[in-house]
């Protein structure tokens, strides 16, 4: 192998030959424009015994495309239009339904997006070529015969001619058939030449990697030689046997240990890292390389240009390569592998296989080796040298010359000038980045891919805006141009592919935002994988979800029939199917995404956890509810899904009977003890602070006792050490969050960050303890009075009697407080009964009515005061502003004395504020308040038992998020989520979740929710179609009235030219019934008229 630098200089020699060539490259292209009209008469049939580049006259192509396009926008969407070429097919010739294995959803589908794809690469003969032998190769099983391609060639051409009519042009019909023509010709040259060798890889591939024995390992056989041998020495004897025994252990350890450091391959992979090392390659690190790839690049053996692209990444990868690559060693550890995981079927055929297979493989690499070092050369000059008036001028041209070739991508591109020049920068960085991470960026390039799937971008955009830069670039520097075709020709590849194989129709159906869309999309898939088609849509590395992209995009009436299509329960004879599993299991934060981006949606959610028997017996029915994914987590610890909930604060969420029933379920058995556990030190605690401050307090007059004395002391120091632990606990927890980033930024001019637990009104309840009880220690008499004693003091050990009565009233007045926060903290044991809890966050609720009124109150009560204090008068009582505001607040009390209101009759003005004082509070703020508290306890009661259900959620999810982990997987066992649950009297349905009883009348069933079918049961086959049909909206009704009537005009216009009649007056008339039809179906869907 020559040397890399050599390599190079040839690389760059060639290009600037390649530079210099393009004006000889003139001369042929006259030649060749000769050549593209034969092309169109030796194309008019079908050719079987050749394939070769199909060159097409210039005008002819665009034709073509333009007629495709204009018959793709006579439909509201481009599946429809492969529905009708699908029934045009079955109506000429119905015996070729056994042809098409497709759903005739999916077929459309496939079949324009193929060809619009096909007529966009007119204009590159060779990608055509590869494309269309793509396409020959992925349909080997199918018999394709001249006469069923002259039936699919006149479907199109019918279907085409009757949309279009005289817009579809003799050059653009020409065109049409030499493609068909082309197409079809080259799907039976690839049966014939290539059909064997490709099934043959195809098959050993399969058996090669998913090879499996029903031998015994060998490593289970050397488990068990120890303890035989063990179990026989201890039987022998006394010392010396145990000795023995213990002798043989080790020595069968060590030939153990040996025996299994040489594992038996199972896999392609294993067989062949084994073979690498026997064969003396492993130093070869480039080979561990094409490993990576090598399971692509046989899997798609069908897809020529799905292996040029696998060998372009791959010779990116290995220009990362410093060391000398030696294809040919490839090949014979290649083949050996095979051979030695495919024993029983190798033979002749296998060989030559798989040698055209390497052979061919080998080719494409060594035609790339050297390559990319040279083009990344060569790039990262031309970007270094572009200063940023050429880079403006060239996005600009860029976009120009987009426009120029795809004219209907003007409409499409609705984004600002800078968001195009944005993603122009990012394309040019790209095309840099492929060469120095190729795997990563190949990794981008799919999720760009497949955003680009939701976003409904046209592939065939992408060819016109490569043609678009590479003239720009050319421009620029056409030295250049071939390094920079190659790598955006690469890029443009793998975004194409992975848009085409991630466009499925459901993701086509998500687009059009239609509920029917997407039921009819989903009705398509197999009933086995019906689930995941709406949930995971893969694409190489990279996964979409489309139920997350229905409720990104704000396309939320398809992500709701998304949610019932999948918790909707089928069945057959032999299996129950329902999506619950899979919809948790692939997205186990789904109801954390509704609660933040699709609150509308958790409702259907919760009602599809829900089954209810239409049989009652006793007066009551069965209910399962499928809870499990609620209760825990795939790893079986608590689910965080009840704290989301509780975060979202929806009490009418909270009272549904799923959150309900797994709420009260967790509390009765599991949180509510575990709640009195923790609870049980702060009711010890109360209890010792009740009995030291007001049982054993200090009184006056009565003589001390020196057991009293050291009993009070004891019992305060167990609350000043409490005290201590908990203000610990505090500012650890505080100090935790601060360094978590667990803060609230206040929105104020100076931003300030609060604790998240800082929140909480039951912990700043609790801090607020901490602090009263640290107080008190600071102030406590015993410790005072024992500072100041000495030896001659008389009054006893641990006593407050020693002059201190101003600390003894400080400290009785934070005993107070402590005694009123104790009490209020114990207000959480209200959680064990609704109604008591409903009643204090009644109370909690209207509080906050009643501040409200206390603050107007003070500020009418600061107002009359000052206001009364700077009046002249002779009531010497009431001189200053103070004894206004305590003469005022009596008053509204009804605790000012009577003599002393006579008295201020004596003085007019006085009387007259007063009077009007009294009456503002009486009649307007004492009314105002009764009708706040009216109206605010009257909004709160519809869901007062909401919120109580939201304050035992909130304890159930503190109480679970500090309980022992063992403890809650006791718990778990106990629900017994594994065990199925019958529907009716032996009928076991589905696991997870719970059954219970309901009294009949609760809920009215008249039918069973779950959907029996009968027929064939393999996984395979789609479910029939549903007859529950989902109710149609007047958009929807008016759309089907409007496709019936086109389809009886082009019924009448295809009869009509059969007869050889002028058809003008009936497209009047056809026109004039759709005209009234939609008058009278917008009339009918106003209710008004």
């Amino acid at each position: 192998m020559p040397d890399m630098s050599d390599r190079q200089e040839d690389v760059l020699s060639d290009l600037e030959e390649e530079a210099a060539s393009l004006n000889r490259s003139e001369d042929s292209r006259c030649a060749r424009n000769e050549l593209n009209d034969a092309a169109i008469q030796k194309y008019s049939k079908v050719h079987e015994d050749e394939f070769e580049e199909l060159w097409l006259p210039g005008g002819v192509a665009e034709e073509m495309r333009q007629c495709w396009q204009a018959f793709l926008a006579k439909y509201a969407a481009a599946e429809l239009a492969g529905l009708a070429i699908y029934d045009a097919i079955f109506e000429d010739a119905p015996n070729l339904r056994s042809m098409f294995k497709s759903p005739r959803t999916v077929f459309a589908l496939t079949f324009t997006n193929f060809l619009s794809n096909i007529l966009s690469m007119t204009s590159n003969p060779s990608t055509l070529r590869s494309s269309v032998e793509t396409l020959g190769l992925q349909h080997l099983d199918r018999e394709v015969t001249p006469a069923r391609l002259a039936v699919f060639s006149g479907a199109v051409l019918t279907s085409m001619d009757a949309e279009l009519g005289h817009e579809f042009t003799p050059d653009a019909r020409a065109g049409i058939v030499a493609m068909l023509n082309y197409i079809g010709g080259a799907m039976v040259y690839c049966r014939r030449e290539f059909g064997t060798r490709v099934k043959i890889i195809q098959r050993s591939w399969k058996i090669a990697t998913h090879h499996q024995t029903e031998v015994p390992s060998e490593s289970e056989d050397i488990e068990q030689e120890p303890m035989s041998s063990s179990e026989q020495q201890q039987t022998e004897g006394k010392e010396d046997a145990e000795a023995s025994s213990e002798k043989r252990k080790a020595k069968d350890k060590s030939d153990d240990t040996a025996r299994l450091e040489v594992k038996v391959p199972t896999t392609f992979h294993e067989m062949f890292l084994f073979n690498v090392a026997v064969m003396g390659c492993a130093d070869c690190k480039w080979m561990h390389i094409l490993l990576e790839r090598f399971d692509a690049m046989a899997t798609n053996v069908a897809s020529t240009t799905r292996l040029q692209e696998e060998c372009d990444v791959l010779s990116l990868r290995l220009a990362k390569y410093n060391g000398q690559v030696v294809l040919p060693q490839f090949k014979a550890v290649m083949l050996a592998s095979l051979r030695s995981m495919v024993p029983k079927d190798w033979d002749m055929d296998h060989e030559v296989a798989w040698t055209w297979f390497w052979e061919n493989m080998e080719k494409l690499l060594k035609k790339m080796m050297g390559m990319p070092q040279a083009y990344n050369k060569v790039l990262k000059n031309l970007l270094s040298n572009l200063d940023e008036a050429s880079i403006s001028r060239t996005r600009q041209v860029v976009f120009e010359r987009f426009f120029e070739l795809a004219p209907d991508a003007e409409n499409f591109m609705k984004q600002s000038s800078t968001r195009m020049y944005y993603i122009a920068d990012k394309v040019m960085e790209m095309t840099i980045d492929i060469y120095d991470n190729p795997q990563k960026l190949v990794d981008d390039i799919s999720g760009l891919g497949l955003r680009h799937v939701g976003y409904g971008v046209p592939s065939e955009y992408f060819p016109p805006m490569v043609q678009a830069y590479c003239e720009a670039i050319d421009n620029l520097s056409p030295r250049s141009s071939a390094a920079f075709r190659w790598s955006l020709t690469l890029i443009t590849k793998i975004l194409t592919r992975v848009i085409l194989e991630g466009s499925t129709v459901v993701m086509r159906a998500i687009n059009t935002n239609q509920e029917s869309a997407v039921r009819q999309a989903v009705a398509v898939a197999p009933r086995g994988k019906r689930a995941m088609s709406v949930l995971s849509i893969s694409v190489g590395t990279q996964t979409i979800s489309p139920l997350y992209w229905a409720i990104d995009s704000g396309r939320l009436n398809c992500a709701k029939a998304i949610i019932e299509d999948l918790l909707t329960i089928r069945a057959d004879r032999d299996v129950y199917y329902y999506g619950c599993e899979a919809l948790f299991t692939r997205h186990p934060e789904i109801v954390q995404k509704m609660c933040v981006s699709a609150p509308s949606l958790l409702i259907a959610l919760l009602e599809g956890l829900v089954w209810r028997s239409r049989i009652t017996k006793d007066g009551s029915r069965r209910v399962n509810l499928y809870i499990k994914h609620l209760v825990q987590d795939s790893k079986g610890a608590f689910s965080p899904t009840l704290h989301w909930l509780v975060r979202y604060k929806d009490p009418k969420i909270m009272s549904h009977l799923v959150v309900a029933l797994t709420t009260d379920l967790i509390w009765s058995r599991f949180a509510a003890f575990q709640f009195l556990r923790n609870k049980f030190w702060f009711l010890l605690t109360l209890g010792i602070f009740f009995v030291s401050q007001s049982i054993l307090k200090e009184q006056t007059g009565v003589e001390e006792v020196f057991e009293a004395n050291v009993a009070r002391f004891v019992l305060r120091l167990w609350l000043y050490l409490a005290g201590m632990c908990g203000l610990y606990s505090v500012v650890k927890n505080v100090a935790s969050e601060y360094s978590c980033g667990q803060v609230i930024r206040t929105s104020t001019i100076r931003t300030i960050h609060i604790p998240r637990s800082m929140t909480d009104a039951k912990q700043i309840g609790r801090l607020a303890l901490v602090w009263v009880l640290m107080a008190m220690l600071a102030f406590e008499p015993i410790l005072r009075c024992a500072s100041t004693m000495d030896s001659q003091n008389q009054y006893l050990l641990f006593t407050s009697r020693c002059g201190v009565e101003e600390e003894i009233r400080i400290y009785s007045m934070f005993s107070a407080i402590g005694m009123v926060l104790f009490w209020l903290l114990l207000t959480d044991c209200t959680v064990f009964s609704m109604r008591l809890s409903a009643f204090m966050l009644v109370c909690g609720w209207v509080a906050a009515e009643v501040c409200l009124f206390l603050l107007a109150l003070l500020f009418l009560i600061l107002t009359f005061s000052t206001a009364l204090s700077s009046l002249q008068h002779d009531l010497e009582e009431f001189n200053d502003t103070t004894t206004w505001v305590s003469a005022l607040a009596q008053m509204v009390l009804g605790m000012f004395p009577a003599s002393d209101f006579s008295a201020t009759q004596q003085d007019l003005p006085i009387f007259v504020c007063l009077t009007f004082f009294m009456a503002l509070v009486s009649i307007l703020l004492m009314n105002l308040l009764i009708a706040q508290l009216v109206e605010s306890y009257r909004a709160m009661f519809a869901d007062i038992i909401g919120f109580a259900r939201l304050n035992r959620a909130s304890v159930v999810v503190s109480v679970l998020a500090e309980a022992h982990p063992a403890r809650f997987a006791r718990f778990l066992r106990t629900l017994h989520f594994e065990d199925r649950l019958e529907f009716n009297e032996g009928d076991s349905g589905p696991a997870g979740g719970i059954q219970i009883q309901e009294p009949a009348n609760e809920h009215t069933v008249t039918e069973d929710s779950i959907l029996r079918y009968g027929g064939p049961t393999a996984p395979s086959v789609p479910w029939p179609e549903d007859e529950r049909k989902a109710e149609e909206s007047a958009e929807e009704k008016l759309q089907h009235v409007a496709n019936r009537l086109g389809s009886m005009e082009k019924l009448l216009s295809k009869m009509a030219k059969s007869q050889g009649m002028n058809l003008k007056n009936g497209s009047r008339l056809s026109a004039s019934m759709i005209s009234k039809s939609t008058c009278s179906m917008s009339t009918c869907s106003d209710p008004h008229q």
